[in-house]
């Protein structure tokens, strides 16, 4: 099952890390861009190339220590055709380098719109006769607060292709409480959706305990991190807001159920990012620093 494979490679590296490769342009070192400028013009295809030399220098340098990458696709969508090419190209290299790729595309819909976004990320269409892939992720990222009619066609189409999904229950932003701390009769709305998400994906529960539906729950928001882990036992978590957003690896320890598992933890610019603070390439600043992540985890969630 996909949450197995991913569980099986954070064991293996003892580093419950992923790279959000949200590659917006100022975060591309000016010679990647440059050189691009150079051979294509000022145009979107120049940034898309960048993005993509730059993508793959990123996961390079991290592959044999971080299990999996996070690319956002909001960042390639905004360089048109050529930016979504370069998102499909970067999904396809992290696999070749042997990671696990969760797309960040926060669909959602319902019925036949939800059933396709759920093939176009990692179900196949039928061509004559042939069925073919488009993305062909590990995991994608939905809205769950459509209700279970935007997630069982995601689901239907996990369970077919063996992927997985993390679905938002609660944010890392600052204004995540103005909707997802209501109450619901007695119960908070994100404590309500992590609920409904544990009971649809309950006949999927892999070999470590975990269903293929698994929950966004925000480092900022530890307390709430804390209780929906006690509360919602067969979801793994995808745990955003380390460090640049303000969570620190104390906050997201309470992410990890009492075997160390069940969760990883994003970074994007403060690992992709790093060379514009050291001053060193950005491919050893990236993996310095995913060192220095993978280092700080272990001492709380291996302890």
């Amino acid at each position: 099952m996909s949450f197995d494979r991913l569980q099986q490679k954070i064991d293996e590296m003892k580093n419950p890390t992923v790279v959000g490769l949200d590659p917006a342009l100022e975060h591309v070192p000016p010679e990647i861009l440059d050189k691009h400028i150079a051979e294509h013009g000022e145009t979107l295809q120049a940034a898309a190339q960048a993005v993509l030399e730059f993508n793959e220098g990123i996961i390079d340098a991290v592959h044999d220590v971080v299990p999996a990458v996070k690319p956002q696709s909001a960042f390639y969508e905004a360089l048109g055709p050529d930016g979504v090419a370069a998102l499909k190209m970067t999904c396809d290299y992290a696999k070749t380098r042997g990671m696990y790729v969760i797309l960040d595309g926060k669909r959602n819909d319902i019925g036949s719109t939800a059933s396709a976004y759920s093939t176009a990320y990692f179900g196949k269409v039928k061509v004559g006769g042939r069925e073919i892939s488009a993305f062909d992720v590990d995991a994608l990222t939905i809205n769950a607060y459509l209700g279970s009619d935007g997630v069982l066609p995601f689901l239907k189409t996990a369970v077919e292709c063996d992927k997985a999904m993390f679905a938002l229950v609660k944010t890392s932003n600052p204004s995540a409480g103005e909707l997802q701390d209501r109450f619901i009769g007695d119960d908070r709305m994100y404590t309500v959706v992590g609920d409904l998400l544990e009971k649809i994906s309950r006949e999927t529960i892999g070999r470590y305990g975990f269903s293929r539906v698994g929950a966004v729950v925000g480092a900022t928001y530890p307390e709430e991190l804390e209780f929906l882990r006690g509360r919602l036992k067969h979801t793994f978590f995808l745990v955003p807001g380390y460090g640049a957003q303000g969570g620190a690896a104390a906050d997201v320890a309470h992410a990890f159920d009492k075997d160390g598992r069940g969760a990883i933890v994003n970074s994007s610019r403060g690992i992709i990012a790093a060379w514009k603070k050291t001053g060193a390439g950005y491919k050893e600043s990236a993996r310095a620093e995913a060192l220095r992540m993978r280092d700080e985890l272990r001492r709380v969630v291996y302890a």
